[in-house]
Parts: structure tokens; sequence; C-alpha cells
């Protein structure tokens, strides 16, 4: 329906008043805001102005700073200058007084080679002159003496050298007397104190097992059927079985002392079980070595228990066990090394050493004994290896590698252990030792002997503790003698291995044979 007229009227006038209210508005905005930029631009420039003014301050007080610090600078670099300058005035006055006293030196060394010349010419003629006084003089010499300079030379080295010699050898004399009065009484002494102080039996041992059988049936069932027992006991134990003629015995024999005694064992459980096949055979072998085992580990506490020493690595226990099984020239190796621990240390004690060392070196000296058959090497060698592998002292390692004299003992434990082995070993009935070997020693001792010149003969007497040498009386003086009796000697310490000591005993006869006719 149609709008009524003033409805009209109404509406154009709201309209057009809110045209002129908007520019209005407009107008007023734009006059707020050119109001604000003039403030703005105001502010700008007040805060540009005052900038300006605080960078022309700042810079002002900048170079005024930059002034000081040069002024500052120029001041300490002028200092310094001078410092150098005169620093380097004084080395320059040092060096002026220096090369003006070389100067001097060199003038005075010059004047000293000169004089030097003048002298080594003087000298020079006085030497010409001394030769040719010396020549005359010789020349005289001869024409008086009838010999030759070389003539002359050597009668003086003769006459020199025969009485050198002589005295030498009263010298030799009188001091080996001295020493030997005071020393073999002193030596006997002690030595014969500490073996009765020791005294231990000893029995040669055999290096082979004999186990007694009941009846010879017995060899036919250890043999067993085909042999099938014997190698059954022979490839456990590592020994061989000797079965031969000999009424109801059976021989163990075998390098290893420890296998060889375990084959024993075995074989006298077996014969008194009865039963005898493979399968027991093992069982029996089983039980012998656990009880061989337990034997060398008692006879290594044993050993420690009779000489009293602590603190051996439980290693080195089992190995002075098994030296039990082990002999030397018949001699049991570890009776033989308790024997000399208690022998070194009663010795030690009466020289004032250190008698736990030298007891400790004693115990272990052969403890390469216990494997040698086993290790390469000679048991000294094996026995330091040993001792250095568980943490033994060096003193005690030495005295074990010096024991033989496969090095020089320098320690006081090392000769005792040296001398208590010696002891030990050359007691009557300690060792054996068979026919072959001791001819040998005694052909070997007259080789010696026979290697010097001016013997006509020589004897060993006293089973090998004497060695009786006759020289010839034209060859040989009274002086020499002596000298020829200790080198003598000394080849033989060198050359031979023998228990105790030998006496070298040389004789000089002279003889003159004549006829009344």
């Amino acid at each position: 329906m149609p709008l009524p007229p003033n409805l009209w009227i109404w509406i154009i006038l709201i309209a057009a008043a809110a045209v002129i209210g908007f520019f209005l508005g407009i107008t007023y905005r734009k006059k707020v805001a050119e109001r604000e930029i003039a403030s703005a631009e105001e502010e700008a420039k007040r805060i540009i102005n005052e900038s300006i003014k605080s960078a022309e301050s700042k810079k002002r007080e900048a170079l005024v700073e930059a002034k000081e610090e040069i002024h500052r600078n120029r001041a300490e670099f002028d200092r310094e200058v001078k410092e150098r300058r005169s620093e380097l005035q004084k080395q320059e006055r040092r060096l002026q007084q220096k090369e003006e006293n070389l100067d001097k030196k060199t003038d005075a060394v010059e004047k000293k080679n000169e004089a030097l010349a003048v002298k080594i010419a003087a000298a020079e003629a006085h030497q010409q002159e001394i030769a040719q006084v010396k020549k005359a003089q010789l020349e005289m010499l001869e024409k008086i003496s009838g010999l030759s300079v070389d003539e002359a030379k050597a009668y003086l080295i003769a006459t020199v050298r025969d009485d050198v010699t002589h005295e030498m050898a009263v010298k030799v004399k009188e001091i080996e007397n001295q020493y030997k009065e005071e020393a073999d009484d002193r030596a006997r002494e002690i030595i014969a104190t500490a073996i009765q102080r020791c005294a231990a039996d000893h029995a040669s041992e055999i290096t082979v097992s004999v186990v007694p059988l009941p009846n010879d049936d017995m060899k036919g069932r250890i043999i067993g059927r085909e042999g099938r027992n014997i190698r059954s006991i022979e490839m456990l134990t590592g020994c061989d079985l000797i079965i031969d003629d000999t009424p109801e015995t059976i021989t163990v024999s075998g390098f290893d002392p420890v296998r060889r005694e375990v084959a024993r064992l075995a074989l006298e459980k077996l014969i008194q079980d009865g039963r005898i096949h493979p399968a027991r055979i093992e069982e029996m072998v089983a039980k012998a070595q656990k009880e061989v085992n337990a034997t060398i580990k008692a006879e290594g506490e044993r050993a420690i228990f009779e000489t009293n020493i602590h603190g051996l690595n439980p290693e080195i226990v089992k190995l002075l066990g098994r030296m039990k099984y082990r002999t030397s020239y018949g001699q049991n190796v570890l009776n033989h090394s308790i024997e000399v621990s208690h022998i070194a240390g009663l010795l030690a004690s009466e020289l004032g050493a250190d008698v736990a060392t030298a007891k400790r070196a004693g115990l272990l000296h052969d403890l390469g004994k216990a494997i040698d058959h086993e290790v390469e090497g000679s048991h000294v060698t094996i026995g330091v290896d040993l001792a250095r592998r568980y943490k033994e002292s060096e003193e005690v390692i030495h005295a074990i590698e010096a024991h033989h004299g496969d090095v020089e003992p320098h320690t006081l434990v090392a000769c005792l252990v040296q001398a208590a082995d010696a002891i030990s070993a050359s007691r009557p009935g300690a060792r054996r030792e068979n026919i072959e070997n001791y001819v040998k020693r005694l052909e070997k001792l007259e080789e010696v002997s026979k290697s010097f010149p001016g013997i006509d003969s020589c004897y060993a007497i006293q089973a090998g503790r004497e060695i009786r040498i006759m020289v010839k009386p034209e060859e040989v003086s009274e002086d020499q003698m002596v000298l020829l009796a200790r080198d003598i000697a000394k080849k033989i310490e060198e050359e031979l291995t023998y228990p105790g000591q030998i006496k070298v005993h040389v004789l000089r006869e002279t003889k003159a044979v004549d006829y009344a006719k």
C-alpha cells in the first residue's frame, strides 16, 4: 500500500541529517588529525634538537677523553723510550768494556804464545842434546859391559822375574797360611756346629718301583687277555710295566716319579682287590691319583712345618710335595731340601745373617727338580722361573740361581745355601754314584793335572779326594810349585763337578846318584 506523504518527508529529512552528520564527522576528524600531526611534528623537532645537542655534547666529551688518552700514551711512550735508550747505553758501555778486556787478553795470549814458542824451541834443542848424550852413554856402556841393549834388557827382565816370582810365591804362601790358620778353625767350628745341630739320616733310594705279587699266576691276570689289562694300565699311568722271569715281582718304570707312584699304588690295590679288568683299572688309577695328590700336599705342608717357613704360595707347597718322589743320586730331594734349609739357617745364625731368608732359600733351592722332567732346561733355570712366577724375593731367587755356580754369588745367603747344599750332598751315605761316573771323574782329574807343563806324573788317591802330582825338578823350581798348585786347583774348580773338596799335593824331588869305583 502507498506510504503517507508525511512519512516520505521524514525519511528525506533523516537521510539529509545523516549525510550532514557524516560530513561534519569527517571534517572534525580531519581537524583533530591535523592537530595531532602538528603536535607530533613539534615533538619530533624537539627530540631531534635534544638529540643533536646531546650528540654534540658527547662528541665534545669523547674528543676531550681522546686527547687526554693520547697525552697519557705519549707520556708513557716517552718514558719507555727514555728507559730503553738508557738500557742501550748501559749495554753499549758493557760491550765496550768487554771489547777492551778481550783486546787486553788477546795481547796477553799473543805474548804467551811467543814466549811458549821460544821455550819449545829451547826444549827441542835440549832434547836433541839429551838424545846425543844418551846415545854416547849407551855406546860407552855397551863397550864397557860387552852387551847390546837388547841383551841387557833380557838380562834385567830375567833377573827381575826370578826375584818377583820368588817374592810372590813367598808372599802367597804367607798369606795362604795366615788366612788358612784363621779361616779353617772358624769354618770347622761353624760347620761342625751346624752339622751337629742338624743330624739327619739318609738312605739311598732306587728310581724304579717294584710291586710284590702273591704268586706268579697274578702276572697273567695283570697282563690280561691279549694284553688288554697291561695296555690299559700303561696308557692310564704313562709308565711301563716290566714283567720278566723274576719270581713274584713286577717292575714299574717311568721318567715321572709321581706317575710311577700312582702306577705302583694302583697295582697294589688291584692285586689286593683281585678284580682286574679295564673298568676296574681306571677306577683304581683314579683312587691312587687322589691318594698321591693328598700325599703330595701333606708332604709339602710337612716340609714347611719342619722348617718353620711361612707365606709360601700354595703352588710352591705342592711342588715341594712332588719332590718326595724325586731322587738325585739316590738321595730324596725333599729330605735333602729340608736338610739344606736347616743347615743354611744354622750357618746364618752363627754368622749373624738373616736366618729366615737363608732357610727359605735352602728349602726352595732345588724347586726346579719337581718338574725338570716335564719342562726343558736345567733345574736351576726352572727353579728361578718358578720362584719369580710365585713372587719370591730377589735374594731368594739369586740364591737359587747361584747354588750350583751358574752365576757368581754376591750375597751372604747365596754363599750359605751353596755351602749347605755341598754339606748335605757330601755326607757319607747321602748319595750314591755308579762306578762308571766315579772312574770318569778320576780320569778327568788326572787329565786336568797333566795339562800343565813340567808335570812328570800324577795320581788320584783317597777316592778322588786328593791328587798327588810329581813335577820335573829341572823345569819347576821350589817357588813355582806354590803357583802351580794354585793354578791346578783353580782349573779343577772350573772344569770338574765333585762333592766336598780335593787336595792338590805337588811334590818335587831332586836326586844325586854317583858310584864309587
